[in-house]
């Protein structure tokens, strides 16, 4: 196993400084593309243990809109940083500049006929309609070389590339989930600093939460290990269950040990 357990981090303390949860969505919190009633009460464990949860996932802007009003979090980052929604306001705060988002949402279009003139075969996501920043296709089936093969291109055109579980993303370079989650700690939760924040994800997209001189604490669900070959970061600990069950057992083990 390339991570240490959970377990070890709680045994060890490491876990003492902990003020907040930066999670990712799809694979971390959901089982099998759900939600499930344990996630809800794990978010209420969670605020008990006064640990507020903070959602960075790669979903649409518009599908994140929603989630940040009505989940017990206190704000979430859309698009893989591309935006970021406050649980306490109906507006979305833009993090990756972008002038003109229909000149910008043609361009990405551009780049996936581009990709789909090499891979007829890929679709466009479901919520691709919905995004704003950046333009998604569905991983499904796609190999190890075959997405290499995507980022390649991507990168050609001057396009940043990244995955996950479900989808694939054609998105500015520089828009990752760890310079967003930076930015928004600095402007919008100054009390928290990145050593105090526990980063928890499943993908290669989750990736840059993991980078040890950003967020020294992090954790992936057990479903991390699929991907062991191919993240650039890794996270510190991984749990014994996968998806949605992992994050619950990660909650479990910080309200027990902030418990005691």
């Amino acid at each position: 196993m390339p991570f240490a357990p959970i377990e070890q981090g709680i045994t060890n303390n490491c876990f003492k400084n902990l003020r907040l949860i930066a999670s990712d969505m799809d694979g971390t919190l959901t089982q099998q593309g759900k939600f499930r009633a344990k996630l809800f009460q794990a978010f209420e464990d969670l605020s008990a243990a006064n640990l507020p949860v903070l959602i960075v996932t790669g979903r649409s802007a518009g599908w994140v809109s929603g989630l940040a009003t009505y989940l017990p979090i206190v704000g979430a980052i859309a698009e893989n940083g591309g935006l970021f929604y406050p649980a306490d306001s109906d507006h979305a705060i833009a993090l990756t500049p972008i002038p003109d988002l229909i000149v910008h949402r043609q361009q990405l279009e551009v780049a996936y006929q581009q990709l789909k003139s090499e891979f007829p075969d890929i679709q466009e996501s479901t919520d691709n309609r919905f995004r704003l920043t950046d333009w998604t296709f569905d991983n499904h089936n796609l190999t190890p070389t075959q997405l290499e093969r995507l980022g390649n291109l991507c990168h050609s055109m001057g396009w940043g590339f990244t995955y996950s579980s479900v989808q694939c993303h054609i998105k500015p370079v520089s828009q990752d989930k760890a310079t967003a989650l930076m930015q928004v700690l600095g402007d919008y939760f100054p009390q928290y600093t990145p050593e105090q924040v526990l980063t928890v994800g499943d993908s290669p997209n989750d990736a840059s939460l993991f980078n040890p001189q950003l967020f020294p604490l992090s954790v992936g669900v057990a479903n991390v290990l699929d991907y062991a070959n191919e993240l650039s970061y890794q996270p510190a600990y991984v749990t014994q269950g996968v998806e949605g069950e992992g994050f619950c057992e990660l909650a479990q083990y910080l309200s027990n040990s902030l418990d005691s």
